[in-house]
């Protein structure tokens, strides 16, 4: 696996600065044009289980990037319940304002790039790989799972989604 120092294509630019600036080994996969994480692992070849799939959330306090794994979904009502919160989903627009370098439904797992707190699921921490979206839907980003659990390291974990 190499440290990309370089502009990569497909790329978000403010998740690359995050990356090289932490010098945080990746690579980055090529894929057919997908309209989902789950589609996303097909095309990639890689399993469903080790892509990162990003859900912004907010309420009247801030917003939530939960991440999950492309094979599951949220628990939007258990995760509320263990946070005392209500959380919702942000209409599209919200979610292109926090994200704006990036194009609509490819957000990355990585919500520290963009000031925007994590919640991820236990699952995801323990994958020997771990991929997710760059910015775009044509290219995850790869990296080996002792690295994302390294920059998820202070992120809380709570199962909060479900096998589909």
């Amino acid at each position: 696996m190499l440290l990309v120092e370089e502009t990569e294509m497909g790329v978000a630019t403010t998740l690359e600065e995050y990356l090289v600036s932490r010098a945080i080994a990746f690579d980055v996969i090529e894929h057919p044009h997908t309209n989902s994480a789950m589609r996303a692992a097909e095309a990639a070849h890689v399993p469903g289980d080790q892509v990162a799939k990003p859900v912004l959330l907010g309420d009247e306090h801030s917003y939530l990037l939960a991440v999950i794994p492309a094979t599951h979904r949220l628990e939007l009502d258990r995760l509320n319940q263990m946070l005392a919160r209500s959380l919702e989903m942000l209409p599209e627009e919200e979610v292109e304002a926090t994200f704006s370098d990036c194009e609509r439904g490819a957000i990355p797992a990585i919500g520290d790039a963009y000031g925007v707190d994590v919640v991820i699921d236990p699952i995801l921490a323990h994958q020997d790989d771990v991929y997710f979206e760059s910015g775009d839907h044509e290219h995850l980003i790869h990296m080996r799972g002792d690295v994302f659990r390294g920059l998820m390291e202070h992120v809380p974990r709570a199962p909060v989604s479900h096998h589909l």
